[in-house]
């Protein structure tokens, strides 16, 4: 009122009511215990306490300005951002995204975890996950209330320490498996229905189960068994690349696995979401296309 001369003027330049302003300032009198406006017929003036109050008041009003102005500094720069994956998504592409989400936020805090995809579809919808990183197969739907960006496309593939036997074929069979002992994925992850599905009810014999790509790659390297796996979480992965496993088609299968990234399906998506989801997809993009260059070289 003091700035603007009145509070219809101060109502206009502030886009808020007048009876609202009126009424911040009754609050405000009320909580000093001091009259701040007398008001008479004509409109109403600033007292005489408040012409004393009136700096002190503004000091408190540009400190909470100032300290609104930090803590939104602190949550631009240092909030976590927190990323669920599935194993198999790990090393290909959160590891480099996060690399290079960090070189261009230096502050910025980045959780990874590792869980099942029904725990990452729950903890999206809950926010307690910003962004998620899972597998799906033909068919499989994304929660409604989920958005799905794709990021890698393959195939199932059987995965075989390099001196097996079956690494000398071009394929490999799900017979060739079935007399193998054979590393599942265990119950919740995608790669167990798969096996189910390739399966159907004759089971291998030997029937060993683990928790994620990951540990299943390390049991097939040191010669526990044999698995399968998506094609893209085998490729470039440090045991492929020190020539301990490699990778086989399934005769006959046609299964196509997709790796996509999941967000909440909300009018306004954080910026450091959409600029990790930048570098996941550049990352794809970048790991999509390196058989075909090895291929040209």
């Amino acid at each position: 009122m003091t700035r603007f001369g009145s509070l219809r003027r101060a109502s206009e330049q502030l886009h808020v009511s007048q009876p609202a302003i009126s009424e911040a300032i009754r609050k405000l009198e009320r909580e000093l215990g001091v009259t701040l406006l007398d008001r008479h017929r004509s409109g109403a003036r600033i007292s005489l306490a408040g012409r004393e109050l009136l700096q002190p008041i503004v000091d408190v009003l540009e400190s909470v300005d100032r300290l609104k102005a930090a803590a939104g500094d602190q949550l631009a720069t240092r909030r976590l951002l927190r990323i669920g994956t599935v194993n198999a998504g790990t090393a290909s592409l959160v590891l480099p995204a996060v690399r290079a989400f960090q070189a261009a936020n230096s502050r910025a805090a980045v959780e990874v975890r590792n869980l099942q995809q029904d725990e990452i579809h729950v903890s999206l919808t809950e926010g307690t996950l910003d962004l998620g990183l899972v597998n799906l197969l033909d068919g499989d739907d994304v929660p409604p209330d989920l958005e799905a960006t794709a990021l890698l496309v393959g195939r199932p593939a059987a995965v075989l320490p390099a001196g097996h036997p079956l690494a000398a074929q071009a394929e490999v069979s799900a017979d060739d498996l079935r007399g193998e002992r054979f590393v599942a994925m265990r119950s919740g992850y995608l790669m167990y229905r798969f096996a189910h599905r390739l399966f159907g009810s004759d089971l291998p014999a030997a029937w060993h189960s683990t928790d994620g790509a990951e540990m299943g790659k390390m049991m097939v390297a040191e010669g526990i068994g044999l698995t399968v796996l998506p094609d893209y979480s085998v490729l470039g992965d440090p045991l492929e690349r020190a020539g301990l496993i490699v990778t086989r088609p399934l005769v006959g299968d046609t299964t196509v696995v997709t790796m996509v990234a999941l967000h909440r399906r909300q009018a306004r998506v954080s910026p450091a979401v959409l600029e990790v989801l930048g570098h996941l997809r550049a990352q794809g993009l970048a790991f999509a296309c390196r058989p075909l260059m090895a291929g040209v070289a």
